[in-house]
């Protein structure tokens, strides 16, 4: 797991840089495979901010997206209806989005 957890501040950031972001990956039927977690692991590597919106499985979302955040070691900004919003820093980019002003 990351080294350090986001701040309350750090996750409201977030979740207001995201609000205008599409989903790039959708939890359908299959649900949380390891081609899903590879999806999602190279679109917090390109984007660094991403929204995963569950088109299936819903009640589970909230151990799925523990599992998402374990599995590509990146956290759960936030969750706003079935919709979840991860961010896992890139240090090989240059910095989208800076933390430190949060």
């Amino acid at each position: 797991m990351m080294e350090k957890k986001l701040k309350g501040s750090q996750r409201k950031y977030l979740r207001g840089l995201a609000h205008d972001l599409k989903p790039v990956i959708q939890i359908g039927k299959h649900g949380v495979t390891p081609e899903v977690i590879r999806q999602i692991d190279l679109a917090l590597t390109d984007h660094e901010l991403i929204k995963i919106r569950f088109n299936e499985f819903k009640d589970e979302k909230v151990e799925l997206s523990a599992e998402i955040e374990r599995q590509t070691q990146s956290e759960l900004a936030g969750m706003i209806g079935h919709m979840a919003i991860f961010y896992r820093e890139n240090p090989e980019k240059e910095k989208k989005i800076d933390l430190r002003k949060c």
